[in-house]
Protein backbone atom coordinates (compact mmCIF):
# COMPACT_ATOMS: atom_id res chain seq x y z
CA UNK A 1 0.00 0.00 0.00
CA UNK A 2 2.70 2.52 0.89
CA UNK A 3 5.64 3.47 -1.26
CA UNK A 4 7.41 5.44 1.46
CA UNK A 5 6.82 7.29 4.71
CA UNK A 6 8.38 10.48 6.04
CA UNK A 7 8.50 11.77 9.59
CA UNK A 8 9.89 14.98 11.03
CA UNK A 9 12.48 15.18 13.80
CA UNK A 10 13.77 17.96 16.01
CA UNK A 11 17.33 16.78 15.29
CA UNK A 12 17.58 14.87 12.01
CA UNK A 13 21.12 13.58 12.58
CA UNK A 14 20.27 12.29 16.07
CA UNK A 15 17.06 10.69 14.81
CA UNK A 16 18.84 9.01 11.89
CA UNK A 17 21.54 7.71 14.27
CA UNK A 18 18.77 6.33 16.52
CA UNK A 19 17.05 4.46 13.67
CA UNK A 20 20.30 3.17 12.15
CA UNK A 21 21.51 1.91 15.54
CA UNK A 22 18.35 0.49 17.09
CA UNK A 23 16.96 -0.99 13.87
CA UNK A 24 20.31 -2.26 12.55
CA UNK A 25 19.08 -5.85 13.11
CA UNK A 26 16.51 -5.15 10.36
CA UNK A 27 19.27 -4.07 7.97
CA UNK A 28 18.64 -0.31 8.16
CA UNK A 29 21.20 1.84 6.31
CA UNK A 30 21.30 5.44 5.19
CA UNK A 31 20.53 5.36 1.47
CA UNK A 32 20.14 9.02 0.51
CA UNK A 33 20.67 12.47 2.01
CA UNK A 34 19.43 15.73 0.56
CA UNK A 35 20.21 19.16 2.04
CA UNK A 36 17.21 21.18 3.20
CA UNK A 37 18.08 24.60 4.58
CA UNK A 38 20.52 24.03 7.44
CA UNK A 39 19.50 20.39 7.84
CA UNK A 40 18.83 17.37 5.63
CA UNK A 41 16.18 14.91 4.60
CA UNK A 42 17.53 11.39 4.97
CA UNK A 43 16.23 8.24 3.29
CA UNK A 44 16.70 5.02 5.22
CA UNK A 45 16.59 1.67 3.46
CA UNK A 46 16.44 -1.89 4.68
CA UNK A 47 18.12 -4.90 3.11
CA UNK A 48 16.06 -4.34 -0.06
CA UNK A 49 17.97 -1.11 -0.69
CA UNK A 50 15.02 1.20 -1.39
CA UNK A 51 14.74 4.25 0.93
CA UNK A 52 11.16 3.77 2.10
CA UNK A 53 11.54 5.58 5.44
CA UNK A 54 12.50 9.26 5.45
CA UNK A 55 13.47 11.59 8.29
CA UNK A 56 13.36 15.35 7.75
CA UNK A 57 13.54 18.50 9.83
CA UNK A 58 10.54 19.63 11.82
CA UNK A 59 9.14 23.11 11.28
CA UNK A 60 8.30 23.33 14.99
CA UNK A 61 7.85 21.17 18.05
CA UNK A 62 6.24 17.79 17.47
CA UNK A 63 2.84 17.80 19.14
CA UNK A 64 1.44 14.44 18.17
CA UNK A 65 2.58 10.87 18.50
CA UNK A 66 2.82 8.80 15.36
CA UNK A 67 3.15 5.04 15.17
CA UNK A 68 5.39 3.25 12.69
CA UNK A 69 5.84 -0.52 12.54
CA UNK A 70 8.82 -2.02 10.72
CA UNK A 71 8.73 -5.59 9.40
CA UNK A 72 11.22 -7.98 10.98
CA UNK A 73 12.25 -11.13 9.11
CA UNK A 74 11.90 -13.31 12.21
CA UNK A 75 11.46 -13.21 15.98
CA UNK A 76 15.21 -13.16 16.54
CA UNK A 77 15.38 -9.81 14.71
CA UNK A 78 12.62 -8.41 16.96
CA UNK A 79 14.62 -9.58 19.98
CA UNK A 80 17.79 -8.01 18.54
CA UNK A 81 16.00 -4.67 18.09
CA UNK A 82 14.88 -4.90 21.72
CA UNK A 83 18.45 -5.58 22.87
CA UNK A 84 19.80 -2.69 20.78
CA UNK A 85 17.19 -0.42 22.39
CA UNK A 86 18.15 -1.58 25.89
CA UNK A 87 21.85 -1.08 25.10
CA UNK A 88 21.10 2.48 24.05
CA UNK A 89 18.80 3.26 27.01
CA UNK A 90 15.74 3.65 24.80
CA UNK A 91 12.32 3.64 26.47
CA UNK A 92 10.69 0.27 25.84
CA UNK A 93 6.92 0.62 25.73
CA UNK A 94 6.28 -3.13 25.38
CA UNK A 95 8.99 -5.81 25.51
CA UNK A 96 8.93 -8.49 22.81
CA UNK A 97 6.02 -10.88 23.11
CA UNK A 98 3.08 -12.30 21.23
CA UNK A 99 0.18 -9.84 21.03
CA UNK A 100 -2.80 -12.21 20.55
CA UNK A 101 -5.21 -9.26 20.56
CA UNK A 102 -3.80 -8.37 17.11
CA UNK A 103 -3.54 -11.98 15.87
CA UNK A 104 -2.05 -15.19 17.30
CA UNK A 105 1.28 -14.79 15.47
CA UNK A 106 1.92 -11.07 16.11
CA UNK A 107 5.38 -10.88 17.76
CA UNK A 108 6.62 -7.35 18.38
CA UNK A 109 8.55 -4.86 20.47
CA UNK A 110 7.34 -1.25 20.90
CA UNK A 111 9.77 1.61 21.59
CA UNK A 112 9.75 5.40 22.02
CA UNK A 113 11.98 7.29 19.57
CA UNK A 114 13.78 10.57 20.29
CA UNK A 115 10.78 12.67 19.25
CA UNK A 116 8.28 10.69 21.33
CA UNK A 117 6.93 8.51 18.53
CA UNK A 118 5.84 4.91 19.07
CA UNK A 119 8.03 2.74 16.82
CA UNK A 120 7.81 -1.00 16.50
CA UNK A 121 9.58 -4.02 15.06
CA UNK A 122 7.10 -6.78 14.23
CA UNK A 123 7.23 -10.30 12.84
CA UNK A 124 4.03 -12.00 11.71
CA UNK A 125 3.86 -15.77 12.11
CA UNK A 126 0.75 -17.45 10.81
CA UNK A 127 -0.11 -21.02 11.76
CA UNK A 128 -2.03 -21.80 8.60
CA UNK A 129 -2.68 -18.76 6.44
CA UNK A 130 -2.42 -15.00 6.65
CA UNK A 131 -5.64 -13.51 7.99
CA UNK A 132 -7.74 -11.56 5.53
CA UNK A 133 -7.31 -7.96 6.69
CA UNK A 134 -10.47 -6.98 4.84
CA UNK A 135 -12.53 -9.22 7.09
CA UNK A 136 -14.50 -7.58 9.91
CA UNK A 137 -14.35 -10.66 12.17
Amino acid sequence: MFDHLGIQAADVDAAVAFYLDVFAPLGFVEAQRHPVGESSVVGIADAGGFPAFWVGPSNGPETREIHVAFTAPDRAAVDAVHQAALDRGVEVLHAPRIFPEYHPGYYAVFLRDLDGHNVEAVHHTFASRRPDRRSRD
